[in-house]
């Protein structure tokens, strides 16, 4: 199953996300885009501290060592690529891209990236498509990069196995930003909390934004297994985030509330 189906109601999905995504503050003025992922201001900015850390860990773990392996630009997939900010990046150093989104808006969806354009028409592409089911080629990028975006899959191993079908033997899947727990148990109470509290997150867009069957976090065990007959062996990158971050575990303990998840980064090399 896909948002795109029609089993869902997809079109009602992606405008209720987007009219979500608006009021939390994540509609950037241009000026902000071009700073993305590194936004010290505004409703989000601290949220964004911590994708910058992730994204300077991705370009210096991931990207410089396989451009240089290479000895060319890399061809990257930035699969639930939202406003497109990374592809940006990647084609300041050089590299070819394709963000890819299932939402269009212009909130933080693929129409947000127009603006990234409006100068140089070709910088990168943007493909509207679900990410189980990538309408991409066989092994035509070096990298997919599932930018803050893999909890979002309602089949993991699906979605492992198309990203390994477009990328090229020896090239990268990367799973950045996106919630990874020490057990099941510790990722199921994240989900209860999520459902309890859903209407006063969303209020009445509630039952919409909470119907998807979304698998919404990770385990490395979870990886490990939607992984397996896809030879992929993940490695964890550990990323030193601020000492807010890096605390939260500690102040949960004390506070008695469930223990919250780690982002870090995840590599893996297709066979």
């Amino acid at each position: 199953m896909t948002i795109a189906d029609g089993v869902l109601d997809a079109r009602r999905f992606r405008s209720d996300y987007a009219a979500h995504r608006l009021a939390e503050g994540r509609a950037h003025s241009a000026e902000d885009m071009n700073r993305l992922p590194y936004l010290t201001t505004g409703p989000i900015a601290r949220q964004w501290r911590v994708r910058a850390r992730s994204f300077d860990a991705l370009c210096r773990t991931v990207l410089a060592p396989l451009r240089a392996l290479k000895g060319s630009p890399l061809s990257i997939l930035d699969v639930g690529a939202g406003c497109s900010w990374l592809c940006y990046r990647a084609s300041l150093s050089g590299d070819t891209a394709v963000a890819l989104d299932i939402r269009d808006d212009s909130v933080d969806g693929l129409g947000a990236a127009a603006h990234y354009l409006v100068e140089q028409p070709g910088r990168f592409g943007r493909v509207v498509g679900s990410f189980d089911a990538l309408p991409l080629s066989q092994r035509r990028f070096d990298v997919a990069i599932f930018n803050a975006s893999i909890h979002y899959a309602f089949n993991l191993a699906t979605v492992l196995r198309e990203a390994a079908r477009v990328v090229s033997v020896g090239g990268r899947i990367v799973v950045l930003d996106s919630p990874f727990y020490a057990s099941e148990a510790a990722g199921a109470a994240m989900v209860a909390e999520k459902r309890s509290e859903a209407r006063t997150r969303f209020g009445e867009r509630a039952s919409t934004l909470m119907a998807p069957p979304f698998i919404e976090f990770l385990t490395s065990e979870r990886l490990a297994t939607a992984a397996s007959g896809l030879g992929l062996d993940w490695r964890r990158h550990r990323v030193r985030y601020p000492i807010w971050y890096e605390t939260r575990p500690l102040v949960a303990l004390v506070r008695g509330r469930r223990q919250p998840s780690r982002f870090d980064l995840w590599e893996s090399t297709v066979r």
